[in-house]
């Protein structure tokens, strides 16, 4: 990773040891080994969110590039699932959209089964 040999490494540790004294050097060592950790699972964490992020962006390019050149002999079923996809991807676009057959002004309470205030 840095390249750094046998002898490096005694030296690195001899200088912390005389400057830091045996009672806070394993605690400096504890603390630089944490940084290096939390350095390392966020950079893991980016580099996971980046490639997903990639390939859901290569399916949208590819789910476009079908619809571009159209759809037409897929099987029933297939295109079935295509729709429902579609239909969840909508309403998930859109979910505070009101629906048409609910008006503005139906704050009424028109299930049977509940009492109106």
């Amino acid at each position: 990773m840095f390249d750094i040999g046998f002898w490096e490494l005694v030296v690195i540790s001899v200088i912390g040891l005389l400057v830091l004294g045996p009672e806070r050097l394993p605690v400096a060592i504890r603390t630089v080994s944490r940084m290096f950790k939390t350095v390392r699972d966020t950079a893991n964490a980016v580099k996971t969110e980046l490639s997903q992020e990639l390939k859901m962006e290569e399916l949208h390019r590819d789910l476009k590039k079908a619809e571009q050149l159209g759809m037409k002999d897929l099987s029933p079923e297939l295109q079935q699932s295509i729709d429902q996809l579609k239909d969840a991807a909508a309403s998930v676009n859109r979910p505070y959209e009101k629906r048409p057959e609910q008006s503005a002004d139906e704050s009424v309470n028109t299930d049977p089964r509940k009492p109106s205030e």
